[in-house]
C-alpha cells in the first residue's frame, strides 16, 4: 500500500477505511468462536442434567450477548472513531471512565485474552508436535493460590505465535480483513465437518438422547445452577464487543457495524445451537456428562467424542486441527481490534504519544499493535495469566454495564446526534443487558471475592497514570466528538 492511500491533503498519516461488511462480520464471528463451544457443554451438563435445558442456557446466553450487540450497534454507528468503548464511555462519562477502561484492557482484558490464546495453541499443538521440554521451573503464591511456573518450549511457542499475529497486524488494515475473513470461513467449515459428521454419520446417533431422562452424575437445576451454566456459555459468546473498536478503519461504519454486530451474533447463536444439538444427537447423554470438564480433567472433550462416533481414532486429530484453526482464527481478530483502544487514548493526550502514531506506509498503529503484543507475549510467559483473566472478567462486565448505560446517557446529552441505527426495542433490550451484567459483578464478587478485589485494585491503580497523562495532556487530536 503506497503513503499516497493513507495521506490526508496536509501530508499527514490518517486510518485506512478498507474494512467492508464482510470483514466486520468475519471479526465478530471469528473472534467470539473460540474454544468454548468445543468444552463448555459437559460442564453446562453436569449443573443442569439435562439436553434441553443446556440448549435453552445457550439460547439465553446468545439472546442476551445479542442484545449487548444491538445496543453496541447503536453507539458504533454514531460514533465511528477507532477505540469502540473507550469512545462510547468517554462521551458518555467523561475521559476518567474512558480511561479506566482502556488501562484495564490494555493491562490484561484484552492483552490476557493475548496470552490465553497463544498458550492454548502451543498446547493443542502438542498433539502432533512433542513439546515436553522444560528449562526452568518454579512454585509461589500469587493472590492466596499455588502457582507452578514453568518455561520450556510450550512458551517458547506461544510467544512466536503471537509475535507473528502481531506482526501481520502491521502489515496493513486490508490485509488483516483478508486474513481474518479466510480465517473466520476455515473455522466455520472445520465446525460443519464435526457437525455434519454427527448428524449424518454417527453409528449410534438417535434422537432420543434429547430426552432421555438422565440419573446418577448429573445435578439437576436451579436458578443458582442456570446462570452458572449461563455464565459458562457467556464466557463462549464474548468477543462481539471488539468489533467497533476499528470503526475508524471501515468504509462505510453507519452501515456495517450494526449489521456487522447483528449478522455475526445471529450466526454465532445458529453455530452453537446446531452445534450443541449434534453433540445430543450423536451421544448419549451420561457421554457428554462425563466430557472433559473439571469434574473429569483425563476425559475427552465433547467435540472429540461427538466426532469418535463416527471418525473413530481420527477424530482427536480432526478436532484438535478445528480447535487451532478457533484459536489462531480469535487471536488475530483480538490483535487487530483492541490496539485500536491504546491508539486512541494516545491521540486523546491519555496515553504514551508514540502510540498514537501511525506507520506512514500503511496508515496501521503499529506501535500500539506492538505494544498490545509485546505485553500479551511476556503475560503469556510468566505463567500467572490464568490467576489475572479471572480478575480481569470482573472488570470486563463492569465496563459492559457501563457501555450499555452508554446507549441511555447520549440519547439525553446527545439527542441531536445523527443515529444511523437505532437500539431494537429500547429501552428496554439495553436495560435488561444492564440489568444482567449487573447481577453478573455482584454474583462475582460474593463467589471469587479474592479476584473480584485484584480486578478492583487493577482498575484503581490506573488513577495515577490517568492524573499523570491528564497533567501532561499536549498535542491532543480527539478521536470522536467533543
Amino acid at each position: 500500500m503506497s503513503t499516497a492511500s493513507v495521506a490526508s491533503g496536509r501530508g499527514e498519516t490518517k486510518l485506512v477505511r478498507a474494512l467492508s461488511l464482510r470483514e466486520a462480520a468475519a471479526l465478530v464471528i471469528g473472534t467470539v468462536i473460540g474454544t468454548g463451544i468445543f468444552l463448555k457443554t459437559a460442564p453446562m451438563s453436569q449443573l443442569l442434567g439435562s439436553p434441553s435445558m443446556v440448549l435453552f442456557a445457550w439460547v439465553a446466553a446468545g439472546l442476551l450477548s445479542l442484545a449487548g450487540a444491538l445496543t453496541y450497534a447503536e453507539l458504533g454507528a454514531m460514533l465511528p472513531k477507532a477505540g469502540g468503548e473507550y469512545v462510547f464511555l468517554r462521551e458518555a462519562y467523561g475521559d476518567l471512565l474512558a480511561f479506566l477502561f482502556g488501562w484495564a484492557n490494555m493491562a490484561i482484558i484484552a492483552t490476557g485474552a493475548i496470552a490465553a490464546l497463544g498458550t492454548a495453541f502451543a498446547s493443542f499443538l502438542s498433539a502432533f508436535v512433542p513439546m515436553s521440554a522444560v528449562y526452568a521451573g518454579r512454585t509461589f503464591q500469587v493472590l492466596g493460590q499455588e502457582v507452578n511456573w514453568q518455561f520450556g518450549i510450550r512458551q517458547v511457542v506461544a510467544i512466536a505465535v503471537i509475535l507473528l499475529f502481531t506482526a501481520v497486524n502491521t502489515v496493513g488494515v486490508a490485509v488483516s480483513g483478508r486474513i481474518q475473513w479466510l480465517l473466520t470461513a476455515a473455522k466455520v467449515l472445520g465446525i460443519t465437518v464435526i457437525v455434519g459428521g454427527a448428524f449424518l454419520l454417527s453409528r449410534a446417533a438417535s434422537w432420543d438422547h434429547l430426552s432421555a431422562p438422565v440419573t446418577g452424575s448429573a445435578s439437576a437445576g436451579g436458578v443458582s445452577a442456570f446462570g452458572a451454566a449461563m455464565i459458562a456459555a457467556l464466557w463462549a459468546y464474548q468477543g462481539w464487543s471488539h468489533m467497533p473498536m476499528v470503526a475508524g478503519e471501515m468504509r462505510n461504519p453507519e452501515r456495517d457495524i450494526p449489521r456487522g454486530l447483528i449478522y455475526g451474533m445471529l450466526i454465532v447463536l445458529v453455530i452453537y445451537l446446531l452445534t450443541n444439538i449434534a453433540y445430543f444427537y450423536a451421544l448419549p447423554f451420561d457421554e457428554i456428562i462425563t466430557s472433559s470438564s473439571t469434574a473429569y480433567r483425563d476425559a475427552l472433550p465433547v467435540a472429540t467424542k461427538a466426532t469418535q462416533s463416527y471418525l473413530g481414532g481420527k477424530a482427536s486429530a480432526v478436532v484438535t486441527i478445528a480447535f487451532l484453526l478457533s484459536l489462531i482464527g480469535a487471536l488475530n481478530g483480538v490483535v487487530v481490534m483492541n490496539a485500536r483502544v491504546p491508539y486512541a487514548m494516545a491521540r486523546d493526550g491519555l496515553f504514551f504519544p508514540g502510540l498514537g502514531k501511525l506507520a506512514p506506509a500503511t496508515g496501521v498503529p503499529a506501535r500500539a499493535v506492538w505494544a498490545q503484543g509485546i505485553w500479551g507475549a511476556l503475560l503469556a510467559l510468566s505463567g500467572t495469566f490464568d490467576q489475572l483473566t479471572t480478575s480481569s472478567i470482573f472488570a470486563v462486565w463492569i465496563f459492559f454495564a457501563l457501555a450499555a448505560g452508554a446507549v441511555l446517557v447520549l440519547r439525553r446529552k446527545m439527542p441531536d446526534l445523527p443515529r444511523p441505527y437505532r437500539t431494537f426495542g429500547y429501552p428496554l433490550v439495553p436495560i435488561l443487558f444492564i440489568l444482567v451484567a449487573t447481577w453478573l459483578v455482584i454474583n462475582t464478587l460474593r463467589t471469587n471475592p479474592v479476584e473480584s478485589a485484584a480486578g478492583l485494585l487493577l482498575i484503581a491503580l490506573g488513577i495515577p497514570f490517568y492524573l499523570y497523562f491528564r497533567r501532561n495532556r499536549v498535542g491532543v487530536t480527539r478521536t470522536g466528538p467533543t
